[in-house]
């Protein structure tokens, strides 16, 4: 698993697109996996043939781990791995004849990454007890035709579990006191209150899987409450199918928290308690826009280009600061220094079925407006299929977020971490309006600007508001401030 971003520790292998036996080259997409910041697809570094993959789809795995093998064909050069890798293996399986099977041989994979000959070697397992290891000691030398040696007086003279004299008797050593299971498997347990002694193992080398910790605990759910012995009243009877249907459907769901919404709630709650939040709205008449944008759809210079009220939202805050630009800044804590910035890497909250992510849009200041069109459109489209890049949610100066899609008047939203300011984009709706002094039906929105008044105070942050508003409110503005 290589370090797909900055700083990333772990990944969830999301699908395979291939299986054990394909033929794979260098270059081509093996699987997709999700991290803190996004869906990346990986490819392999080798050609040959898909000898084994070591995890299932939905598990999370750390950097560094070898997650698929791959047969190169490379013959006695694939020796060295097969034979370090061979006592590992041997720590854990029955002894057999090593004449019966013919040596797998492994290979290092992926990235970089390699089968690091002490990582798959297990530490030996202190022995449960001395009056264990004498009786197991007397069983083995036994079988392997020798006298067993004298057993302390002190042991008391109990049978032997038949399941004692089996696994001894197929080569075991003798029961760990410790099942054996990965971290997140037991992690798995300690939340469902399952003992994992008590899990019969179905896993590679006696390992208990995520499974078997699942299939502990789910015999228990649908178990129904007991039908009492005393008679039931007719109004009773009535209402048993609907209790019955009641007891048998779960209560509650948990999710594990991982991938983007673990990401965006670490996110979230530092920025919430670091940056001291400051919301202000305006509500103004955006009709003249909504007829721009209008007129744009059939503009030849926006052929093939998605316009909505959004692009001139965007257009209209970088006018914005272009007139304020002591808002386009970040707050240096570890130097004390607030840092001004001569670039926007504009921001836009896409929400994705993996959860919110914000992608920029690089140097925005500097697109026209067809441009800007062309950016926002790939951006949009690149988030909803989940292929946005780490490096694209980046740097980002400033965010918008379009709440109006949802029908929603307004919020008051919570920055972007290392920005100084978010705007909320409220639904357009048709309301009574005073219009060149009579009341009259307008379309009118809420933007609430949500800045960090470390950088921006109250004075900074209504004229950054108010002109965004004005901008839209008369869209020739766009010229005639620009």
């Amino acid at each position: 698993m290589p370090d797909v971003g900055e700083g990333l520790t772990e990944a969830e292998i999301l699908k395979w697109y291939v299986k054990p036996g394909d033929t794979v080259t260098d270059g081509q997409v093996v699987c997709e996996v999700e991290t803190a910041k996004a869906a990346v697809e990986l490819p392999i570094p080798f050609d040959g043939i898909v000898h084994e993959l070591r995890f299932p789809e939905g598990e999370t795995v750390d950097v560094g781990t070898v997650i698929i093998s791959v047969d190169t064909g490379q013959g006695e050069a694939e020796e060295a791995p097969a034979a370090a890798a061979a006592p590992a293996q041997a720590a854990d399986a029955p002894v057999q004849d090593v004449a019966a099977e013919p040596e797998q041989k492994r290979q290092p994979v992926l990235v970089g990454y390699g089968v690091a000959v002490s990582s798959t070697k297990r530490r030996p397992r202190k022995q449960a007890a001395v009056p264990a290891q004498g009786a197991a000691g007397a069983i083995q030398a036994e079988l392997n035709g020798h006298a067993p040696a004298a057993v302390p007086a002190a042991v008391p003279a109990e049978p032997v579990a038949p399941a004692a004299l089996t696994a001894s008797a197929a080569g075991f050593a003798p029961t760990e006191a410790r099942p054996l299971a990965k971290p997140p498997v037991r992690k798995l347990a300690k939340n469902l209150g399952v003992d994992l002694a008590g899990i019969t193992p179905t896993g590679p080398q006696g390992t208990i899987t995520r499974e078997d910790v699942q299939n502990a605990v789910a015999p228990a759910a649908p178990a129904a409450p007991a039908v009492p012995a005393a008679p039931v009243a007719p109004a009773a009877v009535r209402t048993a199918p609907a209790a019955a249907a009641t007891s048998t459907a779960p209560l509650e769901t948990r999710v594990p928290i991982k991938g983007v919404r673990k990401a965006t709630a670490a996110a979230m709650v530092a920025s919430a308690f670091t940056a001291p939040h400051v919301t202000e709205f305006v509500t103004f008449d955006i009709t003249r826009t909504m007829r721009l944008v209008q007129e744009l759809k059939t503009d030849p210079a926006f052929t093939g280009l998605k316009v909505g009220p959004l692009l001139l939202v965007a257009k209209a805050l970088l006018v914005a600061i272009r007139r304020n630009p002591e808002i386009n800044a970040a707050w240096d804590e570890a130097n004390q220094e607030i840092v001004h910035k001569g670039y926007v890497n504009l921001g836009i909250a896409a929400a994705t079925p993996r959860g919110l992510i914000v992608p920029n849009i690089k140097d925005a200041q500097a697109k026209t407006l067809p441009e800007l069109a062309a950016s926002l459109g790939d951006l949009v489209a690149t988030a909803r299929e989940g292929k946005t890049s780490p490096a694209d949610m980046q740097g980002g100066t400033v965010t918008i977020t379009n709440v109006g899609v949802f029908g929603i008047d307004t919020g008051t939203p919570i920055l972007n971490p290392g920005e100084s300011a978010i705007l909320a984009f409220g639904a357009v709706k048709d309301m009574p309006w005073v219009h060149k002094g009579k009341v009259k039906p307008r379309q009118v929105t809420t933007l609430a600007l949500s800045f960090d008044h470390r950088l921006v105070d109250g004075e900074l942050g209504s004229k950054v508001l108010a002109d965004v508003a004005a901008v839209l409110e008369y869209p020739k503005r766009l010229m005639t401030w620009a």
